[in-house]
């Protein structure tokens, strides 16, 4: 169908009609968007006035594509979901509160504590949690009431290391444990201990904080180590000798990084010359940290004990805190791995929630409460549920969650094995209202910028153009033998060579016995071509191989000796024999086989060509010609 002309956009529309493709509006913020976009990606720039009847191709193809309902694919909605949800993560986070979590994972770094704690299990069951907590909470009265909080620790925790060290991690810093854990450890005042709390899947946990300190930042050390840890007094003894040998070696001037690979026996660090590289508190057992933290750099300190042995260090380089500027990207990943990556999302969740009317029902989730509670197992609470209509959640223009959806949405192996349905139902709850709420906002966004608009567009069509194409062009060319066999005999004329080929089979052998075996074999035996592998190949295993060829004097050696008079050639590796198997020398490409590469091509051009034709006459297109010409004229 010819283009026909728009009338002029309606008085004060900012971003009025460009064009109609079926039906469909193009407005001049997505036309100037993608025609700016291709520029960018143009040795020479396209004028608008030739790009306007590529951006129509494309519009037609893309309508194409919605008529086939390609856009209502489950394999189209996961894909496009998937970039809906990368391309507005932006807009997903509430950046205060991240800018927030930021600062204070920075301000705790300028600090170190030292905290003593004692864990409990977590618990398979509800019963067995609470159970858990409430002994816990037993010691923690006990602590209060005058018992030591590290023999209790030692007795109680659930920390195999408490019956050494009764509870003390020594100093800690930001950043290296579970943020719940830190969290408390630094909220809780120094010479007090917190309440009892959960840090899943971890266990729970009471902290004591006993000290702090300023964080003197990171140090580089190398060190070379005697282990005692396991030996008898007298080997122990040994070791004590041959460190206060080595530190008099080092007095007198001896290289320390040649003696900490030849007598450190902390052979990873010993590779490298003892050095250990950068270090910060809480990273090392205390006594050597605090002996090296002590040295100024170059400073070698006297032979000292750990758990390990004995150890002389050398500290060669202080550093002080970082500004928050160099550590934010470090700080920004150590949130992602814990729960303060998903609570900026959360609190732009909560403020979509308020901003467009998504609430949850809490009398509904009472009354899954009370089913689940008069049921015995999983399996039967889940039952108990599935069929219920009641409403878990209100979502905009009328539409709601049900108690059934959120049902439906748990995988069965997880409705089998949960210990826990009702938290199980809660979460996926959660998960489905979190998950509209923020399909919905997404949807409100794209109307409101027009920026996301035009690329949530751009990655849509981008989609449905591929698939669509794929199936009009590029696979009918690439996977119907038939279509390019046609071509090429309609098309014969085309296809020529500048020299003869050779084409047929090439069989090696690992013997001149064995080939000659196969020559007879074939000679007395008729075998097509689409069995000869698999004749060849039982007869005689893997002492042959079957090679098709098509080639032309000078690429191949074996081909030259073939058919073009060439010297004899050299075996290639274990083939050591070969002969000619059905080949015939051609002049010109005989099928589309022979060139499949160049006839594909042309086939798909023509299937292009017929494609865009039949799309033209398909699909209604309208101009709005005073639109264009104003972009065209600003564009100059």
């Amino acid at each position: 169908m010819a283009a026909a002309i728009l009338s002029g956009s309606a008085a004060g529309n900012t971003d009025p009609v460009v064009m109609k493709i079926n039906g469909k509006d193009i407005t001049r913020s997505e036309f100037k968007y993608l025609y700016e976009k291709n520029n960018l990606q143009q040795v020479n720039p396209q004028s608008i006035d030739d790009y306007v009847d590529m951006f129509v191709v494309y519009k037609l193809k893309v309508a194409d594509a919605e008529a086939a309902g390609i856009d209502t694919t489950a394999t189209f909605l996961k894909e496009f979901g998937g970039y809906c949800a990368d391309l507005s993560r932006p807009y997903m986070r509430d950046t205060v509160v991240e800018n927030r979590l930021v600062r204070e994972a920075y301000d705790r770094m300028g600090i170190s504590r030292r905290v003593s704690h004692i864990m409990a299990p977590m618990g398979k069951t509800p019963a067995e949690r609470e159970a858990s907590r409430m002994r816990l909470d037993s010691i923690r009265t006990a602590i209060l009431a005058g018992a030591d909080f590290g023999e209790m620790a030692a007795k109680y925790s659930y920390d195999r290391s408490a019956t050494k060290n009764h509870g003390d991690m020594g100093f800690i810093t930001a950043n290296t444990y579970p943020y719940l854990f830190e969290k408390v450890a630094y909220d809780t005042p120094v010479g007090q201990m917190s309440e009892v709390f959960e840090d899943a899947p971890y266990g729970y946990h009471i902290i004591k904080v006993t000290d702090e300190k300023p964080n003197p930042g990171t140090i580089t050390a190398r060190h070379i180590l005697k282990v005692t840890r396991g030996l008898p007094t007298e080997q122990a003894a040994l070791k004590k000798a041959a460190i206060d040998s080595i530190y008099t070696l080092l007095k007198n001037g001896a290289d320390f990084e040649e003696l900490a690979r030849r007598e450190s026996e902390d052979r990873g660090s010993a590779a490298k010359g003892g050095n250990l590289g950068e270090f910060g508190t809480g990273q090392m057992v205390p006594e050597f940290e605090k002996t090296a933290f002590a040295l100024q750099p170059g400073e070698i300190s006297e032979p000292f004990t750990t758990a390990f042995g004995y150890h002389i260090v050398q500290t060669l380089s202080h550093k002080g805190m970082p500004s928050i500027e160099q550590v934010r990207p470090s700080i920004i990943m150590s949130m992602a791995r814990d729960i303060r990556g998903k609570m900026p999302e959360k609190a732009r969740i909560e403020q979509f929630k308020e901003k467009y009317g998504i609430t949850t029902s809490a009398s509904t989730l009472e009354s899954v409460a009370s089913a689940v509670a008069h049921v015995s197992g999983a399996a039967a609470a889940f039952d108990a549920l599935a069929g219920s209509d009641l409403v878990v959640a209100n979502l905009p223009e009328g539409k709601v969650i049900t108690v059934a959806e959120v049902c439906a949405s748990i995988p069965d192996n997880v409705k089998q094995a949960t210990p826990d349905p009702l938290a199980t139902f809660t979460n996926a709850a959660d998960a489905m209202v979190d998950d509209a709420t923020a399909a919905y906002a997404r949807e409100q966004i794209a109307k409101e910028d027009v920026s996301f608009r035009n690329l949530i567009n751009e990655y849509r069509d981008g989609i449905l153009l591929f698939e669509v194409s794929n199936r009009n062009v590029w696979d009918r060319a690439a996977k119907d033998n038939e279509a390019l066999e046609n071509y090429f005999r309609t098309n014969r004329s085309k296809y020529t060579w500048e020299k003869p080929r050779l084409k047929g089979y090439v069989i090696f052998a690992t013997s001149d016995s064995i080939a000659s075996e196969a020559r007879g074999l074939l000679a007395r035996t008729a075998v097509e071509t689409d069995s000869l592998v698999k004749t060849l190949r039982t007869q005689f295993g893997n002492e042959i191989k079957i090679e098709r060829v098509l080639a032309q004097q000078g690429d191949n050696e074996i081909v030259d000796e073939i058919a073009f008079g060439g010297a004899k050639a050299k075996p290639v590796g274990k083939w050591v024999a070969w002969f000619p198997y059905q080949t015939r020398v051609l002049d010109a490409p005989e099928e589309a086989a022979d060139v499949r590469g160049l006839v594909t091509t042309d086939l798909q051009q023509q299937l292009e060509e017929e494609w865009v034709a039949s799309l033209r006459k398909k699909y209604p297109v309208k101009l709005n010609k005073k639109e264009i010409k104003k972009l065209s004229s600003s564009s100059k």
